[in-house]
């Protein structure tokens, strides 16, 4: 698959003179795919490097996998023969292949669920947790659906990323009187008979932040929502393509959190001695129209705080 390269350069400084006077810092980015989630995780990192990382000349270099872990692995090799100073992970299959390619240049992951699952483990690495907010999204599903007593949860096994989140949504889901019926595909091609053999089980679906999932997000919504199966997401954007609602955290204020602790590494400080760390705000979003459509009233007080489309 061929590459898409876009090279951004960001000179930052507070003048042209001690721009030129700081020693050029190579800052790689690798992204396993573009979706809405991981592209504003990405402007928070470069917001953060911008503002945060005035007086230096940081050079950034992105590039996007397009859903190809061998493209990862092709991507983090060419950071690496490029002697980048950081490497900015987003998503785990990209900080897997960051970590594959070196145990030396640091690495600052963001949009990983569990690192430590994940195998994201060295004196190299760091980052931020984008772990969903479980409890809140099934409890989410009694409120909004008290009726509903079978979840489906479409997702892709090769993700290490799914599979925790599958084990943990069971557990919390069963605590919570829900059954889940659980699909997996292993490319965009099986996602069309998946998802139609799966709504024909279920009460309600759940989209976790499986990368793959995502990228066919508005079709998946589609066919649920003319099954008159409503859709729980775990990110925001997905209530905006016309899923019910979600509670969910802000990934580009996670981003801008990542892009913090890669200014931390490049003012010295050793990625093994920076604590992974998660966004603990979520906000609650609701599609009052999806909401008008499943005949669900908002006037519900655990609801008072919600942000409405």
């Amino acid at each position: 698959m061929k590459k898409l390269l876009t090279v951004l350069g960001l000179m930052l400084g507070l003048t042209t003179l001690s721009v030129a006077a700081e020693k050029e810092i190579k800052v790689g980015i690798t992204q396993i795919v573009e979706h809405p989630s991981l592209d504003a995780a990405r402007k928070g990192v470069e917001k953060a490097l911008k503002e945060k990382g005035r007086g230096k000349n940081i050079k950034i270099e992105y590039q996007s996998a397009q859903g190809d872990f061998g493209t990862a692995q092709l991507i983090a090799k060419s950071y690496v023969s490029s002697k980048k100073d950081v490497i900015i992970a987003i998503s785990t299959p990209s900080a897997q292949a960051a970590l594959n390619a070196t145990k030396t240049i640091p690495i600052v992951y963001t949009a990983v669920t569990d690192g430590a699952s994940a195998g994201l483990k060295g004196n190299n690495i760091t980052g931020t947790s984008d772990m969903s907010p479980l409890d809140k999204q099934a409890e989410l599903i009694k409120t909004l659906l008290p009726n509903a007593k079978k979840v489906g949860f479409l997702y892709n096994p090769s993700e290490q990323n799914s599979l925790l989140l599958l084990e943990k949504f069971k557990g919390i889901a069963k605590a919570k009187g829900l059954t889940v019926v659980e699909k997996g595909v292993s490319s965009v091609n099986d996602i069309n008979l998946a998802i139609d053999s799966l709504l024909s089980q279920i009460d309600v679906l759940y989209i976790p932040t499986d990368n793959l999932v995502y990228s066919s997000a508005s079709l998946v919504i589609q066919k649920a929502n003319r099954k008159n199966v409503p859709v729980i997401a775990s990110t925001n954007d997905i209530v905006e393509k016309g899923a019910l609602a979600t509670e969910s955290i802000d990934y580009e204020k996670l981003g801008y959190q990542t892009g913090e602790r890669v200014i931390d590494v490049l003012n010295g400080k050793a990625p093994k001695d920076i604590p992974v760390e998660t966004l603990k705000q979520t906000t609650l979003v609701i599609n009052q129209k999806i909401a008008k459509k499943y005949n669900i009233s908002l006037d519900n007080p655990k609801l008072k705080n919600a942000v409405k489309y």
